[in-house]
């Protein structure tokens, strides 16, 4: 196992890159959805890709490969110009916006050198939980100017390189995160200007669509109960939990996923969850690989924390929900830019996740949430979600979550070099979360990536490949 010791990286470069000079002074309002991550930590993920010949030599990835990612990220800014200011807080205004000034503002980006090999990075057999942090930038912040972006870009000698991403949550969510990469993917495999996005990678920054939503009012009452009286814009200082943790990646593929679909489905209607909602919703025909992969990674997590921390037996889940262009009226359009998520607690009693029938209780419980919040909307138990969180919180709870999506797409993001060897959600050794992704071959699996204490990593690998054997 490697760890942070064992590899050094070297800054060759730090400059800003700005959108082309001809742009003019812009400024984007935050949303009721937008403003519930404003001190929330960055998003973090790395984006690892081999070159395609094993004897490339520094100097194209000097001499050309860089020059082409600055170039194309600078036109791919003006696409998208907020990810080139900051977000500030004047005085006079009620609430922070995204501000651009021309000719000051751009996006920070790191040229950095690593002497780790790079197909040890590329093991899914658990590294040293400190290891990703050496290729992803830090996001600057303080009490008045936040970034909304920064960027990193490693080389690894002769074998590839990573490109590593922090980004401010109160600006971009997830889908929004990945369609910016991707649209500077696509810019870079363009040769010559002037330099055309497919529609859907044409970002919609019109707030119009959410400020008037009056579903979405009961979100005022949220955020003042999370920033009371608070004008700052630092982050608050979530740390990496990287002492004696361990980060690993896990794949289901479609047979596993068919595997646990029918297990959960036998035993569906004899596991009961609560007398009161057990028949709300008939027994499904399927099950959403969302509802199975996080069933089963919640449960295999839990159980192994449980192995080593007999006293850590209590447990809960959240994940968000992507408003668009289905829970809201009128319709969010999918390439809207910026947070449309919000979040949502699974009803499960603390001590399931550790239960025999664990997966299967928790399938239905996710199964059913996702049920109702189809039926009655993205707000449904909005009004007591922070008060829920804290009394979880304060009751011992562990509350587990969900980074990422399979529906991304990211290990499609070619930058000219070919699709991504990996794609790591770093930030998820933040707090107790696991992130998801499309599987990189294509067939329908999902990639799990999670971190954890050394000894709960073992007994959680037993957990989840033993599961997957039995018929």
């Amino acid at each position: 196992m490697a760890s942070l010791n064992s590899t050094s990286i070297k800054i060759h470069e730090h400059c800003h890159v700005p959108p082309p000079p001809t742009l003019t002074h812009s400024s984007l309002p935050l949303t009721l959805f937008d403003l519930f991550w404003l001190r929330f930590h960055p998003v973090e993920r790395i984006f690892y890709y081999s070159f395609p010949s094993p004897n490339t030599d520094s100097s194209f990835f000097f001499q050309k490969l860089v020059p082409t990612l600055k170039t194309s990220l600078s036109l791919t800014l003006q696409h998208f110009l907020p990810l080139a200011g900051n977000i500030v807080w004047p005085s006079d205004s009620e609430t922070p916006f995204v501000q651009y000034n021309p000719g000051d503002d751009g996006v920070s980006l790191v040229i950095a050198e690593s002497d780790l090999d790079l197909k040890h990075v590329l093991e899914n057999s658990p590294n040293d939980a400190a290891l990703s942090h050496s290729f992803v930038p830090h996001l600057e912040s303080s009490d008045s100017l936040a970034s909304v972006i920064s960027l990193q870009v490693t080389l690894f000698p002769n074998s590839g390189f990573s490109i590593g991403i922090s980004t401010h949550h109160a600006v971009l969510d997830g889908k929004s995160s990945t369609m910016f990469i991707k649209a500077w993917a696509s810019l870079c495999q363009q040769d010559q200007e002037p330099t055309c996005l497919v529609p859907e990678l044409v970002p919609f920054f019109n707030r119009e669509v959410i400020k008037d939503q009056p579903s979405l009012h009961i979100f005022s009452e949220t955020l003042s109960k999370l920033f009371p009286n608070d004008r700052t814009l630092k982050i608050l200082p979530f740390q990496p939990k990287l002492e004696d943790s361990v980060r690993a990646t896990f794949n289901l593929t479609r047979e596993d996923l068919e595997k646990i679909k029918k297990r959960v489905l036998s035993k569906w209607d004899k596991v009961v969850i609560d007398e009161e909602e057990s028949n709300l919703y008939p027994k499904p025909n399927t099950l959403s690989t969302f509802v199975l992969t996080c069933s089963y990674v919640s449960v295999c997590t839990a159980k192994a924390i449980q192995g080593v921390e007999n006293n850590r037996n209590k447990f809960a889940l959240a994940f968000t929900v992507d408003c668009r262009n289905r829970l809201l009226e009128p319709p969010i359009p999918t390439n809207y830019f910026g947070n449309c998520v919000w979040g949502h607690l699974v009803d499960t009693k603390p001590t399931d996740y550790t239960e025999e029938d664990g997966v299967v209780i928790v399938a239905k419980n996710i199964y059913n949430k996702i049920k109702m919040i189809s039926d009655n909307g993205v707000v449904e138990g909005a009004k007591n979600i922070v008060t829920r969180f804290k009394s979880l919180s304060s009751e011992g709870v562990d509350i587990m979550s969900i980074a990422g999506s399979t529906r991304f797409g990211v290990y499609g993001i070619d930058f000219g070099l070919g699709k991504p060897n990996k794609v790591e959600i770093t930030s998820v050794d933040r707090s107790l979360t696991f992130g998801i992704a499309d599987s990189k071959d294509g067939n329908g699996g999902v990639e799990v990536g999670l971190v954890l204490n050394k000894n709960v990593m073992k007994i959680f690998h037993t957990l989840f490949h033993a599961g997957l054997c039995i018929d």
